[in-house]
């Protein structure tokens, strides 16, 4: 029988060896030591608690469990070491379940354990049934105890408690002020991250790297790129620009302060760039409106053999949305596929914000029927999709499947919902949406849905009352409002309202160019040229100058620009031949040109002349020859398509047999046999 002190050395030695099998994942050395220790049928806690470690980090939680259902007896470093083997292997409930077997004791450590698990299923009742027993234990105020319990309220959106809990207590680290500002930051409460993001300038010396990133993340949600400088110098002082993690917040600061090139050099000094870190770039471009360079990173990236994620490809996917880059879209489609990323929400998502953009709103309504889950945000895409695409009755329909679905509307539903009324002339239903429907599911009406009504009152013929609606509901200083009425008033030919809500648009912003196009316009279909030159004088005198029309088509990889009366495209004489083959088609089934919205008193063959050489008409010339016939094809407009171009391309539809489809400043126009989806309000 080995005396005391050799059963001492032996179980010493036996912990050593079990310790070096667990750091060398040794398991066959440790499973022979643990038949040994069942031979000799001595129990020690200490031993079998080793046990229990060595096949945690072994990734063997199922025999780990094992020795500690067959331990007599257990204490808390039984319990804590088997839940943080749970834990590591991903198995949170099972963690949660090991609280039943409540003989092993609960210190500090097995609580933040527990809270910890707590956190990672979202359980916030067992999170707080573990607050309850610290606080009852004593051990509310023990740090471990505290950051994890605070970090649970945050991530299960519970702040009032962690706010609670980060009042009661003092000497918080870092942790915990991470914890707080991404909390908040989450629920898109910003003044609370602003309060904790000062506290914790003032009270903690050293951060650590997430701390960083918890900040950058508030100054990119606050846009507050002067705190953000200040925050990326001290990174620089710390040499820690360079960890991959606050390279992307910095890049991702800078992206949503509207400053690309600072995140592109934010970017560039990486040494290591993994998928987030280039996806925060490609990010910062899109969101900038800069859409060929995000998806040139997209190819950059794939060329340095990082694999795209899910959000990479939902960005890439709303860069051609931006583009209305059809082609490109559809390939990025089919990789998206092929690797396995298309089942991802955000991706389907940004599938069919992509087609419905790019003028294809029948795909987008197959993605949608194809997806094997939506939220929202996959709702409001295909009701405001069918509303841009001026398909209302479609629209009403697709909102009526989504309350029969149990999804609750949001604030940009409504929005799709009061334009597809708009379009449909549903005077009395949008004020039952804006009014009432809206009230029943907690949304607040805002400056979108009363434009929107605005739209509507005036689509209706009822522009006196959109005037005093405007005044009535506090949105007076809203111009895209006013400009719906100023626009609404030239249809109708009210000019004396028109000229009235122009000098008022004009008072507020004096450099709007809009709104002098829009009142030359209706001066020029009045015959009242005066009224065109004093208006052209006064936009010399304020410098405002019209923006020229420009057009762009893709056809096959390239993408084609043309600007109004261009001279200078290579296959100008091309186009300018086939033009004019379809304007003598036109004419021979009843266009005439409508020389109205020529802004220049000149001859009327001058006029005709200047109406030909629009860039919609000429980018619809460049299309008719270069794609294959039948194809529909998809045009871009920097500006408002004019009436003359409308009623043109809808009977070029008709004789060359052509769907077109026309996205311009303000909506897509659907052609198809003579007929527009705008009804030719717009």
């Amino acid at each position: 029988m080995a005396s005391p002190g050799g059963a001492a050395l032996q179980r010493h030695a036996a912990v050593a060896v079990l310790r070096a099998a667990a750091a060398a994942g040794d398991l066959s050395k440790g499973k022979a030591l643990h038949a040994q220790i069942i031979r000799a049928a001595h129990f020690h806690i200490v031993l079998h608690n080793n046990l229990i470690s060595f096949y945690a980090k072994c990734g063997q939680v199922g025999l780990a469990r094992r020795v500690f259902d067959a331990m007599p007896f257990r204490n808390a470093v039984s319990g804590n070491l088997l839940m943080s083997g749970y834990a590591s292997s991903g198995h949170h409930k099972d963690s949660l379940a090991l609280l039943r077997v409540v003989d092993f004791g609960l210190n500090e450590y097995v609580l933040s354990a527990a809270v910890a698990a707590s956190t990672h299923v979202r359980s916030y009742d067992m999170g707080r049934q573990c607050h309850g027993y610290a606080v009852k234990a004593g051990l509310a105020e023990q740090a471990y105890v505290c950051n994890a319990v605070l970090h649970m309220y945050c991530q299960c959106a519970h702040m009032e408690d962690a706010v609670k809990v980060f009042q009661n207590v003092s000497g918080f680290d870092a942790f915990a002020f991470n914890s707080m500002i991404n909390g908040f930051l989450d629920q898109g409460k910003l003044d609370g991250s602003v309060r904790i993001v000062t506290a914790m300038v003032g009270e903690v010396e050293k951060w650590d790297h997430v701390s960083y990133v918890a900040v950058l993340g508030h100054c990119a949600s606050m846009k507050d790129l002067v705190f953000g400088g200040q925050v990326h110098a001290q990174t620089l002082k710390r040499r820690l620009e360079l960890n991959v993690f606050v390279g992307s917040a910095l890049v991702d600061m800078y992206g949503k302060c509207d400053r690309a090139h600072d995140a592109q050099c934010a970017f560039d000094v990486l040494p290591e760039k993994n998928v987030v870190s280039w996806t925060a770039v490609m990010t910062a471009y899109t969101r900038n409106e800069l859409y060929e360079d995000a998806l040139q990173l997209f190819l950059d990236m794939e060329m340095e053999e990082v694999k795209p994620n899910e959000f990479t490809y939902a960005v890439a996917l709303h860069s051609c949305a931006g583009l209305a880059a059809l082609r490109n879209g559809n390939a990025l489609s089919a990789c998206a596929l092929k690797t396995g990323h298309w089942v991802h929400l955000v991706v389907c998502n940004a599938l069919m914000n992509m087609y419905s953009k790019s003028g294809s709103i029948e795909d987008a309504w197959r993605v949608f029927v194809s997806m094997p889950l939506r939220d929202v945000v996959s709702w409001n895409l295909i009701i405001t999709g069918y509303a841009h695409h001026g398909l209302a009755s479609e629209a009403m329909e697709a909102f009526h499947c989504m309350l029969s679905a149990g999804e609750v509307p949001s604030y940009v539903t409504f929005i799709g919902v009061l334009s597809a009324c708009a379009q449909l002339g549903l005077v009395d239903e949008g004020f039952y949406y804006l009014n009432t429907m809206m009230k029943q599911v907690g949304v607040t009406p805002g400056k979108e849905h009363y434009t929107c009504m605005v739209g509507l009152l005036c689509r209706a013929g009822r522009l006196d009352e959109a005037e005093r609606f405007i005044v009535n509901n506090c949105i007076g200083t809203d111009v895209v409002a006013w400009r719906s009425l100023l626009s609404s008033c030239q249809v109708y030919r009210n000019y004396g309202l028109g000229h009235r809500v122009a000098e008022q648009i004009l008072q507020w912003k004096p450099n709007d160019i809009g709104t002098y196009v829009l009142l030359s316009n209706m001066y020029a279909k009045a015959n009242r040229w005066d009224g065109v030159v004093k208006v052209r004088k006064q936009m010399r005198e304020m410098g405002v100058r019209k923006e020229p029309g420009v057009s762009w088509i893709q056809v096959g990889s390239d993408v084609h620009f043309v600007t109004s009366e261009d001279k200078v495209h290579p296959q100008m004489d091309q186009i300018a031949i086939k033009l004019e083959e379809l304007i003598d088609q036109i004419k021979a089934i009843g266009y005439v040109p409508n020389f109205a919205v020529v802004l220049h008193d000149i001859e009327d063959e001058q006029k005709e002349e200047h109406l030909m050489y629009h860039s919609e008409k000429l980018a619809l010339a460049f299309g008719l020859i270069h794609t294959p016939k039948g194809a529909t094809i998809h045009i871009m407009k920097n500006l408002r398509i004019c009436d003359d171009c409308h009623v043109a391309i809808k009977l070029i539809s008709v004789v060359t047999g052509r769907k077109i489809v026309v996205r311009d400043a303000v909506r897509f126009h659907c052609i198809d046999g003579g007929v527009c989806s705008c009804d030719d309000y717009w």
